[in-house]
């Protein structure tokens, strides 16, 4: 069974009741409740329960269905464009919106869309911009501040890594323009972020002897991104983890040769990671993977709740909910021609298993 289809099955048994949901935990599939935790109502001094992301926290990347918001005017019956597509999010029960580009097909509207025509669109459903995915460099830094600022974020960033190199000097030069930039931010009301993949924690090449061009061949057992927040100033760099990549770090990124030679083992935690600098990271991409023995990266992108990433302890571990906000996403949600609603299929389940996530209180 493809993706798409093992989806859309799980979906419709969650949905259909509980005892739906305990047969498929009996066979063994991971379940998440969906229906309203019975301690909802509780009286003074009893548990209640409560969202572990607020609602005005759940957002989405535009990146999970950019196949929609790119598409042209077609006969599928299913959204394209920024109007509709971002109408039908805010339906599905999304408050917030990353961007992931501020362009639509052109058939649409016979030119590009505007932000400023973007920024109706959001208000008219209801939604709020909390970051975006650009390009960040010194250059085009006043007109990105400039387009953040119509769409009416509070977060500017980038999909990238501050710099792909493994060495300390590059990372040294990144933090001194981040920095900066990061207070022009600031100057305008912005956090300026950068999002993780997996090797922004790999480890450093910062110890043992030089290779032939004089940088170093070895670690001290430093990661790379980690570096990069000792760097950076907390007042004006911020970051955004995507929690999948961050898995993924912890089973690829565990091993690393010192400045002797010998190989040392450092496992990474992503919790430990954020709730140590747990103001540092306003926004987070809530992406599930299924464990596999088969695929390098040792996870599977799914649908949020369909996989073996406890969101649960990770969102109630670190703490500040109200400060924390999460946005869905997969990389591969589109389902091309064949499956043209898939990514926005893929936004209704994830949005109704992010939602179902529930903390207890007195």
């Amino acid at each position: 069974m493809d993706e798409s289809r093992q989806s859309l099955t799980r979906r419709k048994i969650l949905g259909a009741s509980a005892a739906a949901a305990a047969a498929i935990g009996a066979v063994g599939i991971p379940v998440l409740a969906t229906g309203t935790p019975a301690l909802a109502h509780g009286k003074d001094g009893k548990l209640r329960a409560e969202p572990l992301i607020p609602g005005r926290n759940r957002g989405i990347i535009l990146y999970s269905v950019r196949d929609r918001i790119t598409a042209a005017p077609d006969e599928s019956g299913v959204p394209y464009g920024f109007e509709r597509v971002l109408a039908r999010l805010a339906e599905l029960g999304y408050k917030e919106i990353e961007f992931a580009g501020y362009t639509q097909n052109t058939a649409i509207l016979g030119r590009q869309i505007t932000p400023k025509e973007i920024r109706k669109i959001l208000d008219d459903n209801g939604l709020v911009a909390n970051g975006t995915h650009t390009t960040i460099n010194a250059a085009t830094f006043t007109e990105q501040l400039d387009i953040a600022q119509t769409l009416g974020m509070k977060n500017i960033g980038t999909g990238a890594d501050p710099t792909n190199s493994s060495y300390t000097k590059d990372w040294d030069a990144a933090a001194d323009l981040w920095n900066e930039l990061g207070r022009q931010a600031t100057r305008r009301g912005l956090r300026l972020y950068t999002h993780n993949h997996d090797s922004a924690y790999g480890f450093l090449l910062d110890a043992g002897p030089k290779d032939a061009n004089g940088n170093p061949t070895r670690s001290s057992g430093t990661r790379k991104l980690e570096y990069f927040f000792g760097k950076t100033d907390p007042r004006h760099v911020f970051f955004e983890m995507d929690i999948f990549w961050s898995y993924v770090a912890r089973h690829k990124h565990h091993t690393f040769t010192d400045a002797r030679g010998n190989a040392k083992k450092n496992l990474f935690d992503p919790i430990l990671t954020v709730a140590e600098r747990t103001k540092r990271f306003p926004l987070f991409h809530a992406k599930d993977g299924d464990k596999s023995t088969t695929d390098a990266n040792g996870y599977t992108m799914v649908p949020l709740g369909l996989g073996n990433i406890n969101f649960q302890q990770f969102f109630q571990t670190i703490g500040e909910p109200d400060f924390h906000h999460a946005n869905w996403e997969h990389d591969g949600a589109p389902g091309g021609a064949a499956n043209p609603g898939q990514s926005l299929a893929f936004a209704d389940i994830s949005y109704q298993n992010l939602s179902a996530l529930t903390i207890y209180k007195r």
